[in-house]
């Protein structure tokens, strides 16, 4: 269950999400591929805080684990802004923290697999995140025409050492299909830009339709 913590003495009232905050993280959550692919599970903390409209007007990750999940919890926060329901008495300046947790279904083939596995997978991701930074970086620079071809070659021997192929830019896409049926064009164009930030097409008219 998710408890909304708020730090400050003598709280008298605290804002409540209709049907309960647990209940929108769970059937808002798009399980992020890389943590779902390895059987990464655990618990994030996000601190927030609120307006009297029921708008979250900062946000950030408090204790988190330095994954793709980090950024799905703050996702998950960040779109239940303005359906809040914020006490009138209510102080603003509040932090509120919740811990938003992330568990795969049984018998989804995770069974098998270890902690030290898992904690593998983490350190990988977490090593890996410079190099993606890398590409991505490349990219936007060859955008504006600043990269050569022995740049690129290196940047494509660099996508296929970390695994960004054309079925894990479909993982993306699709990801961010379903964030738009949750009105989250935000979360929805920033996995669109990132495939055409890797160098594929395969986004583009996604990104001329809902993000232009």
């Amino acid at each position: 269950m998710i408890y909304l913590i708020c730090f400050a003495a003598l709280a008298k009232a605290q804002p409540n999400i209709k049907g309960g905050l647990e209940s929108f993280v769970t059937s808002h959550t798009v399980y992020p591929p890389y943590s779902m692919q390895n059987c990464i599970q655990g618990k994030v903390d996000i601190a927030f805080k609120l307006n009297h409209k029921g708008e979250i007007y900062f946000s950030e990750v408090r204790n988190g684990m330095g994954i793709d999940l980090d950024d799905e919890a703050l996702r998950l926060i960040r779109i239940s802004s303005g359906k809040w329901t914020v006490p009138a008495d209510y102080d603003t300046t509040l932090v509120n923290l919740v811990p938003v947790n992330f568990r795969l279904p049984a018998g989804f083939g995770c069974e098998g697999k270890t902690n030290t596995e898992i904690q593998l997978a983490i350190s990988r991701y977490q090593a890996d995140q410079g190099m993606t930074n890398a590409v991505l970086n490349f990219y936007r620079n060859k955008e504006k025409g600043k990269t050569t071809a022995e740049e690129e070659a290196k940047i494509n021997a660099l996508k296929v050492e970390l695994g960004y192929d054309d079925t894990y830019f479909q993982e993306r896409i699709n990801q961010g299909l379903e964030k738009l049926k949750q009105k989250d064009k935000q979360g929805a164009c920033e996995d669109f830009q990132f495939v055409k930030y890797m160098g594929s097409p395969l986004a583009d008219e996604l990104l001329k339709q809902h993000c232009p």
